[in-house]
């Protein structure tokens, strides 16, 4: 069942799925784009144009908030400054916020290029379709949007590359900063129950899980951009 809300501040709605493991689906529904006519993204501001390793700082920027260093390493892995990360995701932010805005997969089509690949996510009676680009900080990850019948972005995350091998996921000891995605997360310790983000791009993930002595504990998952950043216990 999924649950809508309204969203004033930033004209858009925001769409929290509490599907089964494997099906969980939490993201964003971008208001339609504007008719022909609208100018690519560079020439409406008069800048470069907005690039696929732009975008990977826009997904480190908010990783930034519970792995800084995490982070520094995989800017200067890239060579680019902390004011180059900024940059990049005041001009992203610019850019859907822009009252010429194109809608999401728009937008991100034309950032990222053709997607490298396109598949059938059913979730429930429904079949989506989920736009799959490469993402050179993480090789074995890929970006996907996932587009609802009618067009509409349903969600955008990480997750991990077709054919790629996945993380064992036994104990809390395995869920390591950036270690897997939320569906990885919610098939190894199910049943996980889904939470509200914290904010835009972020979500949660309650469950039980074991430690190094076999002991349960409840904690919560936090995830930004589908990748898990940190664990807290509720107990």
């Amino acid at each position: 069942m999924f649950e809508i809300s309204t969203v004033d501040r930033n004209n858009e709605h925001r769409l929290c799925g509490a599907l089964s493991a494997g099906q969980w689906v939490g993201g964003r529904v971008s208001l339609p784009a504007p008719g022909p006519g609208t100018r690519p993204y560079a020439t409406m501001v008069g800048m470069p144009p907005f690039t696929p390793r732009d975008f990977q700082l826009v997904l480190l920027r908010r990783m930034a908030d519970h792995n800084p260093d995490l982070v520094e390493d995989a800017r200067r892995e890239m060579g680019v400054s902390l004011a180059d990360m900024r940059e990049a995701n005041r001009r992203w932010q610019a850019m859907a916020r822009s009252p010429r805005a194109r809608g999401a997969a728009s937008r991100y089509r034309s950032v990222l290029g053709t997607p490298e690949s396109t598949a059938v996510r059913r979730i429930g009676d429904l079949a989506c379709e989920a736009l799959l680009w490469p993402v050179p900080l993480w090789p074995d990850l890929r970006f996907e949007v996932l587009l609802a019948p009618n067009g509409a972005v349903w969600n955008e995350w990480l997750v991990r590359a077709p054919g790629a091998p996945g993380p064992s996921l036994r104990t809390i000891a395995d869920l390591r900063p950036w270690s897997c995605t939320v569906d990885e997360a919610a098939r190894g310790f199910a049943p996980a129950r889904p939470m509200e983000g914290t904010a835009p791009t972020r979500w949660r993930l309650a469950f039980t899980a074991p430690d190094e002595d076999g002991v349960r504990r409840r904690v919560v998952a936090e995830f930004t951009w589908g990748l898990l950043q940190r664990l807290t216990s509720v107990e």
